[in-house]
């Protein structure tokens, strides 16, 4: 659906809302019989949204409700989905016991919020659930809480799950309860859990890629294990800035030549929407090596791929330099003895393209960057 910029973007609910909700549906069906519909819960924010029930079923000892998760305008992968809750009761003293049902995914690794073994619904949803649950009944009820994602298997395909280590399904996320469309929160959520995850592997090395290219590349360059791989988008400086509190040894970026060309010019945010690359900087590189010809070429063209077309011709590597520059500006985020980082450029079918190796991300005579 084509958005008119004019008008503000819709927001909607997360799969620990829609949960929540279904999930007290369920138990006021269980203990009186009937599924209040709609049904409101209590947001961390105090928000108190309704829900209309898409499904319902009771049954001896259970009750099971269905929401139909809205994700507003954000293209969310489990936009349309149904989102469903089972209660039932659990023996005396066992507080809320959480399962995953069909299409829920299970932790396998260490570093997640949650241990292995646990079921992929998160510590704020649980919270928001178990809040929806005590509006019905006691605050500490003894129940057995049930959440399953219709289609979560293979909409879970579609995600990064399988690289943190959630096998079998979705995760029930969402700190807010509320979907800001096109916020960049939860890529940067993924890119931290993405480093939690490689960190309690024990790995000492981790690359982020700007995009699938540069990602199958640089897991070939070094034999990387797909762990050791975080998606980092655009958002290098969000992945930096993580890594400067959650340091790994060793640190490889690795993009293409647009998106480093940013990094060199001390962009933090790779997106296209915060602007493109400036060619008459770039052009002023390739006169520093030494080519004042190669430099008017390159602040004329077009794209970066054509600047970079215009130095091979002339045989200069305008790629090492734009690698040390890109190093530099990522170095001064991180800041700190403890990581060695590496930049590497490749163009778009992989091939590199300019690199600057390993070296220690702190330069004791520079003043300590506060960024």
């Amino acid at each position: 659906m084509r958005v008119d910029e004019r008008s503000p973007l819709r927001r909607g609910w997360t799969t620990g809302a829609c949960a929540a909700a279904a999930a007290k549906a369920a138990y006021a069906a269980l203990r009186s019989g009937v599924f209040p519909d709609p049904v409101e819960i209590t947001l961390p924010g105090g928000q108190r949204p309704a829900f209309a029930l898409a499904e319902t079923r009771l049954s001896a000892g259970a009750a099971t409700a269905g929401v139909i998760k809205d994700a507003g305008d954000d293209p969310d992968v489990t936009h349309g989905a149904l989102v469903r809750a089972t209660i039932s009761a659990a023996a005396p003293g066992s507080g809320l016991i959480f399962r995953a049902g069909r299409g829920v995914g299970t932790v396998t690794r260490p570093g997640l919020p949650l241990p292995p073994g646990e079921p992929a619904i998160n510590p704020v949803p649980r919270r928001i659930i178990a809040g929806a649950l005590a509006d019905i009944g006691p605050a500490h009820p003894d129940l057995v809480v049930e959440i399953g994602i219709e289609g979560g298997e293979a909409l879970a395909e579609r995600t990064l799950n399988g690289r943190l280590g959630i096998v079998g399904g979705l995760s029930v996320l969402g700190t807010t309860g509320i979907v800001v469309p096109y916020s960049c929160a939860a890529w940067i959520d993924t890119i931290r859990r993405g480093i939690d995850v490689a960190r309690a592997c024990g790995l000492d090395h981790v690359a982020g890629a700007t995009g699938r290219a540069s990602e199958v590349a640089i897991r070939a360059r070094h034999g990387l294990s797909e762990i050791a791989l975080i998606d980092m988008g655009d958002f290098v400086g969000g992945m930096l800035k993580y890594l400067r509190t959650h340091p790994v040894p060793r640190v490889t970026i690795a993009g293409g030549l647009a998106k480093m060309t940013k990094l060199a010019q001390g962009r933090l945010d790779l997106h296209a929407a915060r602007g493109g690359a400036d060619m008459v900087a770039l052009g002023e590189v390739a006169g520093r090596l030494g080519n004042g010809a190669l430099a008017a070429r390159i602040g004329g063209a077009n794209t970066v791929a054509e600047a970079f077309a215009h130095a091979d011709a002339a045989g200069v590597a305008l790629g090492d330099a734009v690698a040390r520059a890109a190093w530099q500006t990522a170095a001064e985020v991180l800041d700190t003895p403890r990581i060695a980082l590496e930049v590497v450029l490749f163009d778009r079918d992989g091939r590199p393209c300019g690199a600057h190796g390993f070296a220690p991300a702190h330069d004791p005579s520079r003043p300590r960057n506060r960024r």
